[in-house]
């Protein structure tokens, strides 16, 4: 039994317990306070000692905002690096297994892609000079640096800046594998960065032997050969280990522009190149003057390949359509039946070249693509640029520039399979949708007009309005990707004025739809597809789906026939075919970045884009211009001697008495318009009751006769 103290000792203890704990809490904490006080001093004593002033504390403020703003900057470039890094998870190093060579819809052979071409020497077995001579001349510190050679580059900008041109350049032997293997040739500061990024990648990931390597395997060589071994069979009829100097030193030469040194097509350029090479290993110690002087006495002489380009741009882009229809089949040495029509192809180059040579500094456009299909789906042409060798870039199928106005058509296609006509009238006054206010080219707005009006004068609000309206954004894009655009198309209202990027391929694809009586589905390059031994992998006319029509015969008759009137009194005159209906549409982005026309006729649609790399603006360049001029001049050649065939909708192929009266009615007014002008300018011109005057006095006087030249009686001459 317990006593009654017992319960009081138990509170006793507790109350103990908790005067102690209470103790030691009080005392930890002051403490604890007391340490953190005495640190706090030191600490403060410490920065006080470190404060510095006067022209010290400016140096310092300049290393933090440095840092600061080196931390923020290198943030900033890997995120615009980190989209690059995604092509790295591949098996990138894999060569491609297949081994294709092309035919023109003639049945010549217009050229080789794959392992045919990528026959590999390993670089051990290369011959030393040639190794030197590249080195030399593309990367001399290339087994000194980690991937940017930073002394390299001061030098290339010294010797740049010397010569006032180009005549260096700073990139190393690994930034130029990181382009080839992963990048395009625009000429972008994102690009660079990423380029910076993926070379210390490299460096980091292969050994230097693996790096030259690949660059000698990967590089374009010129004469559509892609690496070394297959150049030196091109161009010497020979083994890359069997090279002498000289020609070692002429393939060296070709890494900074095959085209332009491409020895069967340019011989003196090619040798006056290598003997740059020569200098360079002179001048990097790897050779003496006396062991290059043979090679500077007998230059390389080269195998006669004629002069016939190889239709690049047009093979990169067969070559990937040959993998994806052969993908299945489980062959991969094949005889690809194109449909490439040479003759075409050489005047969509002409053309291109012609009038950038003639206008391009005008304009400031340094670049251009041209894609032209036939109706019946086949792909005749491709440029993708202006020299392969320079860029190997295909502009005509990768990249997605802003389609302004020509994108028009796909909104008034929409319209009209919605029920509305040409003749429908909408008001071409200010709109105004959640804020975004367009206007049209001249700035100003239209009143009431038709729908042919609008299209065919490119009136921007019209289009704006039938988007808000009468149809919404979704019916208009679904049509576009339904007559066969392939880029991915905003649905933002801005679209409708084509803000959205797509490429000169779609173009050409959605604009044959128009050409093609509304039917889709039907654009190829690749006609056939035959193993080595003469087995059928893929026939167009038997595998390909079906064609499928996208537009009615309503909205297709109705589209084309305000289409024809863009090139007879609309924004697209410079493009009119003298005799032959056409049909088409421009286009010009804001600032004037990109500058289009596509257009067709019975027998050909083509597409035109004009602008630069770097998306710097032309000098007011618009659809109806130079791409109008271009796509004319091409479009002459290409109607001649053939068919003539009528665009569906439109009676007859050739220009009716309508269309020529509209066209003289046009040019009078135009001839008018320029005699008015002309005579505003001209100085005023003597009244009739003056020039009376004038006879009366020179009669009295009677010291010559007076010449009265009719017309300018202010211009009096004495006999």
């Amino acid at each position: 039994m317990s006593s009654p103290q017992e319960p009081r000792r138990k509170r006793g203890a507790i109350a103990a317990f908790l005067l102690a704990a209470d103790a030691w809490l009080d005392s930890t904490l002051y403490e604890a306070g007391f340490r953190l006080s005495r640190f706090w001093e030191s600490a403060t004593i410490l920065s006080r000692r470190m404060r510095v002033s006067g022209w010290r504390r400016a140096i310092f403020e300049l290393l933090g905002e440095a840092f600061t703003l080196g931390a923020v900057g290198s943030v900033v470039m890997l995120a615009l690096a980190l989209p690059a890094f995604q092509d790295t998870q591949g098996n990138w190093r894999a060569q491609d297994d297949f081994a294709v060579t092309f035919l023109d819809r003639y049945g010549n052979e217009i050229g080789q892609r794959g392992i045919i071409q990528r026959d590999s020497v390993p670089v051990d077995q290369m011959p030393d000079l040639l190794i030197k001579a590249v080195l030399a001349t593309e990367d001399r510190r290339f087994f000194d640096h980690y991937g940017i050679d930073f002394l390299g580059l001061v030098r290339a900008m010294t010797a740049n800046m010397r010569a006032d041109s180009v005549v260096q350049g700073g990139s190393s032997i690994t930034q130029q594998l990181a382009k080839n293997l992963f990048l395009s040739n625009e000429r972008t500061i994102e690009r660079k960065i990423k380029e910076a990024f993926l070379a210390t990648w490299l460096e980091a990931n292969l050994s230097k032997k693996q790096i030259l390597q690949l660059y000698l395997d990967r590089s374009y060589m010129g004469g559509g050969t892609f690496g070394i071994e297959a150049a030196a069979d091109f161009y010497f009829g020979k083994s890359v280990k069997d090279l002498n100097l000289a020609e070692a030193a002429m393939l060296a030469g070709l890494f900074k522009a095959p085209s332009k040194y491409a020895p069967h097509i340019n011989l003196p350029a090619a040798r006056a190149r290598a003997n740059i090479v020569l200098n360079n290993m002179v001048e990097a110690g790897f050779m003496t003057e006396g062991q290059v002087l043979q090679a500077r006495l007998h230059p390389a002489d080269v195998v006669d390949r004629g002069e016939t380009k190889s239709p690049d741009y047009y093979l990169d882009w067969a070559f990937d359509e040959v993998k994806r229809l052969a993908a299945k089949s489980g062959e991969h040495s094949l005889v690809a039946h194109t449909t490439f029509d040479p003759n075409i192809q050489q005047a969509a180059e002409e053309s291109l070249e012609f009038h950038l040579r003639q206008y391009g500094k005008k304009y400031n456009v340094s670049q251009g693509a041209v894609v032209v299909i036939d109706t019946k789906g086949a792909v005749r042409a491709i440029v993708g640029g202006r020299d392969y060798g320079t860029s190997q870039f295909n502009r005509a199928t990768n990249a997605l520039r802003q389609t302004g106005s020509s994108f028009k058509v796909y909104v008034y296609a929409a319209a009209m399979e919605h029920g509305l006509t040409p003749k429908t009238v909408v008001s071409g006054g200010p709109i105004n949708w959640g804020g975004w206010r367009p206007h049209n080219y001249d700035g100003g707005f239209a009143g009431r007009v038709t729908l042919k009006t609008a299209l065919v004068r490119s009136i921007n609000t019209v289009p704006v309005r039938l988007a808000k309206d009468y149809l919404g954004i979704d019916p208009i894009v679904d049509l576009a990707e339904a007559m066969g655009v392939e880029s991915p198309i905003e649905r933002f209202k801005t679209t409708v004025l084509g803000t959205s990027g797509m490429t000169v391929m779609d173009q050409a694809t959605g604009f044959s739809v128009f050409a093609q009586d509304g039917m889709a589905g039907t654009r190829h390059g690749i006609t056939q597809l035959v193993t080595r031994t003469g087995e059928v992998v893929y026939d167009w006319a038997k595998d390909a789906p079906p064609p499928h029509r996208v537009l009615s015969e309503k909205a297709l008759s109705e589209m084309n026939e305000m289409l024809t009137e863009v090139p007879v009194i609309g924004t697209a005159r410079r493009a009119a075919l003298p005799g032959i209906v056409s049909g088409g549409k421009t286009g010009t982005t804001q600032s004037y970045r990109d500058a289009w026309y596509c257009g067709f006729t019975g027998n050909y649609t083509a597409a035109v884009w004009l602008g630069n790399d770097d998306f710097s603006p032309t000098n007011r360049m618009t659809g109806g211009s130079l791409p109008a001029m271009i796509w004319q001049r091409l479009m002459v050649y290409a109607h001649q001697n053939i068919e003539l065939k009528p665009i569906p909708g439109i009676e007859h192929p050739f220009v009716s008495a309508e269309i020529a009266a509209k066209v003289e009615e046009e040019e009078r007014k135009k001839a008018e318009e320029e005699a008015a002008k002309a005579a505003a300018e001209r100085p005023p011109v003597l009244s009739s009751h003056t020039t009376q005057v004038l006879r009366e006095m020179s009669s009295m006087f009677r010291t010559a006769p007076v010449l009265d030249v009719p017309g300018n009686p202010d211009k009096l001459s004495r006999l």
